[in-house]
């Protein structure tokens, strides 16, 4: 009698428990130099907050690198990675922070690498989702996530001067919703 009681208990506690103790919606980037060879990685993990940026690269020049998501989930360093199409936007904006009309969604601030050529960064936005809403940056053709040579101005037009593309990263929905498309899939390089 006092182990059924017992356990009644305990399965009345677990299902008042909330569903929202679910895995929150994660991605991920393996980044690649324009030699092919890996630069890093970069995660994407939901946030009651927003979505949390996480990178880690080396191999890069000592001072500010342009850090923003692309159109399209292409990272050919044969183009130079402008395969990975133009700043992520889901609707006609100009290039910037300080930029009226401004900004992409997919401008992130600028990552400062050390002496040593490592880049640790972390950013929380609001301004993309991860999830298959009008905010997702999944659609058909996915995404990817671009450092530049230099750090961006936040002003100038299409991206803030932030010169050459030198590290890109396919981004691969790990943990979600359903699948919306080929790129919502983990992949490997």
């Amino acid at each position: 009698m006092r182990s059924a009681i017992l356990w009644v208990a305990t399965a009345t506690l677990l299902a008042a428990l909330p569903a929202s103790a679910a895995k929150p919606q994660k991605a991920v980037a393996k980044l690649i130099d324009l030699s092919g060879q890996s630069a890093g990685n970069a995660t994407f993990t939901a946030t009651h907050h927003g979505i949390l940026v996480e990178l880690k690269l080396s191999g890069l020049t000592q001072g500010a690198h342009g850090v923003h998501i692309h159109t399209s989930a292409n990272c050919d360093p044969k183009t130079r990675f402008t395969s990975a199409g133009p700043h992520y936007s889901q609707q006609p904006k100009l290039h910037g922070f300080n930029t009226k009309g401004g900004m992409h969604a997919g401008d992130l601030p600028n990552a400062y690498a050390g002496a040593d050529g490592t880049l640790q960064a972390a950013f929380l936005t609001n301004a993309f989702a991860l999830g298959n809403g009008k905010k997702s940056m999944f659609d058909k053709d996915g995404a990817s996530i671009i450092v530049t040579a230099k750090g961006d101005d936040y002003l100038s037009q299409p991206d803030g001067h932030s010169g050459d593309r030198v590290a890109c990263g396919v981004i691969i929905r790990t943990v979600g919703p359903a699948s919306r498309g080929r790129f919502a899939k983990k992949k490997r390089h």
